[in-house]
């Protein structure tokens, strides 16, 4: 028997060598740089957990740490539940039945996106409590006391997960219309041929179809939770987040805050990983390109009634009503302030919500076909590292943004006056750059998971097809995928831009000087007990983020393959 012969350490050498030279191609570098930029803070930040925390830990360990665990899971768990249903199911609605409001229905579902959610918090807290209108309008018709009747508390956990699943629903709803507008029609067709009615296909056809959508609209709606921190801080709710918060800022211990952060990973990334090995090698994309229009199914009697209702209650719930409140506040007493300064504060969000928005969508594109060209495992890591920055909260990607930047402004400073006896003050650290740098950070896991689900439909057959015509992997990206996406990369844009305009813990850390943006003048109002001044800027931020949601939503169904432009 032969025995094979022994390659030799030069030849070893060189066989790694070569392949690690075929890796090194355009997108490959594109990825890792990206990754690279992108998770630097958060490198910044992980760098502090190896740190000593002289006790201050084991502390939180003992203390505080239960309840923290205790609550984020309820809280992440009630949210995750509420909005899956609520999303999915007007999602599907809106998209294959025909019922009394159904056109207003697909853009207004998408109101609350434009609302942040301590300010519905705050609104709610005014309505609902003890002095409020709704509790001493009922103790006037009943003649009821202080004590005769039990109201729900809506400062408590239950209260909380209530408010932010109305309010983050839209994330699941998005993603969800968008890929039931994608579907192919050839597939529900071999679904009624079998004798599915409408709920049985929707069950059993296009929920499954669905599922990449609705798993990224879920991804987004739970790390929205984890990093939620205004409305269950003023509801007294003890979770990862405030913890963080009150750890850094209170206590004044950035490593053991860094060590809480690293928690909340933990959850992201445990999630992520379950879904992906639940999905195993099940694909979800079409191998047809009959794309006609979506046929609806006329609803009749309760079942139109219900439909309607099943609308329009996530709407008065998140936005209608909590609107009111604000605009009747707003009415009354208002921001003293209000006039030609609230231009420039609309400006400055509209600017930084812009070009966040399309560095994020365009960085979201060159990840997902990044890894579509070379699915290796490094690939797959750059990207899960870049999209990581979301379950961060903001503060703590802001600070570790600002280690680094106010660092090298030091250093060039420094050099600057040794050599050239000038300083040209912070370049970095005092410059909407680092702004807009926080925001994709922060927010481009929001376009990732929406373009990376779409991506995902798009059968493997069609970059074969176009790479025999003699295109190259841009042109391919340019001509092919990126018009069958457009109503993704739609949702992603508008979901970065809202996201961008509610910001707070971020914009507050590092803003420039005399930089004031809707959502800054908002909370330093609420802050301060001013909820009916905070009322103005709140509105503000509402009535800017209502036309590109409208847009988006018409913009959505016209983009769809085989749609009938409307008039």
């Amino acid at each position: 028997m032969s025995t094979p012969a022994r390659r030799s350490p030069s030849a070893l050498l060189s066989g790694f060598a070569s392949r690690f030279t075929l890796s090194l191609n355009p997108w490959s570098i594109a990825l890792f740089l990206i990754a690279l930029v992108v998770a630097l803070p958060i490198l910044v930040v992980l760098g502090h957990i190896v740190m000593p925390t002289e006790g201050v830990w084991e502390h939180l360990a003992s203390t505080v740490l239960p309840r923290y665990l205790s609550n984020t899971f309820w809280l992440v768990l009630w949210v995750g539940l509420g909005t899956l249903v609520i999303g999915t199911g007007t999602a599907w609605l809106v998209v294959m039945c025909r019922f009394p409001g159904k056109r207003l229905f697909e853009w207004a579902l998408l109101l609350p996106l434009a609302v942040p959610t301590y300010v519905i918090a705050y609104a709610y807290t005014d309505f609902l409590q003890v002095a409020g209108p709704l509790q001493s309008m009922l103790r006037e018709w009943f003649d009821w006391r202080v004590g005769d009747y039990y109201f729900p508390n809506v400062r408590s956990l239950s209260g909380a997960a209530t408010l932010i699943t109305f309010v983050l629903y839209p994330y699941v709803y998005l993603l969800a219309r968008a890929s039931f507008l994608e579907q192919s029609v050839c597939v529900l067709d071999v679904g009624r041929t079998l004798g599915r009615g409408p709920w049985r296909l929707f069950a059993s056809v296009a929920l499954p179809l669905a599922r990449p959508a609705l798993v990224g609209g879920v991804s987004l709606v739970l790390m929205e939770t984890l990093n939620e921190f205004g409305a269950v801080q003023f509801f007294g709710v003890d979770t990862f987040t405030t913890g963080i918060y009150r750890t850094w800022f209170g206590l004044g211990e950035p490593i053991a805050a860094a060590q809480l952060a690293a928690c909340l990973l933990t959850f992201v990334i445990a999630f992520v990983l379950l879904e992906r090995w639940s999905r195993g090698k099940r694909r979800y994309f079409h191998t047809t390109n009959r794309y006609q229009q979506l046929p609806e199914y006329r609803l009749q009697g309760w079942h139109a009634a219900g439909a309607t209702l099943a609308c329009l209650l996530p709407i008065t719930v998140g936005f209608l009503l909590p609107s009111g409140i604000l605009l009747e506040m707003a009415i009354t007493t208002g921001d003293s302030l209000f006039g030609t300064r609230f231009i420039g504060f609309a400006m400055n969000s509209l600017s930084l919500a812009t070009v966040a928005a399309l560095i994020a969508v365009g960085l979201a594109v060159l990840l997902s076909y990044g890894v579509r060209l070379h699915n290796s495992p490094s690939a797959r890591l750059f990207t899960r590292i870049a999209a990581m920055g979301y379950a961060i909260p903001g503060s703590v990607v802001a600070v570790g943004i600002l280690i680094p930047f106010a660092w090298l402004d030091n250093a060039l400073n420094t050099w600057l006056h040794a050599h050239y006896d000038k300083i040209i003050g912070l370049v970095f650290s005092g410059t909407a750059f680092i702004l807009i740098y926080a925001y994709v950070v922060r927010f481009l896991a929001v376009s990732f998971n929406a373009v990376e689900a779409s991506l995902g439909k798009v059968t493997p057959s069609m970059d074969a097809a176009s790479r025999t015509l003699g295109q190259t992997a841009g042109g391919t990206l340019r001509r092919i995928h990126t018009p069958l996406m457009r109503s993704s990369l739609l949702a992603a844009g508008i979901l970065v831009f809202v996201d961008v305009m509610k910001e707070l813990p971020a914009t507050i850390i590092l803003r420039p000087f005399n930089f004031d943006t809707l959502a800054v003048r908002a909370h330093s109002l609420a802050s301060d007990e001013r909820l009916a001044e905070a009322s103005t800027a709140s509105l503000t931020i509402v009535v800017v983020g209502i036309l590109p949601v409208i847009l988006l939503s018409l913009a959505m169904r016209r983009a769809r393959p085989g749609s009938q432009a409307e008039v």
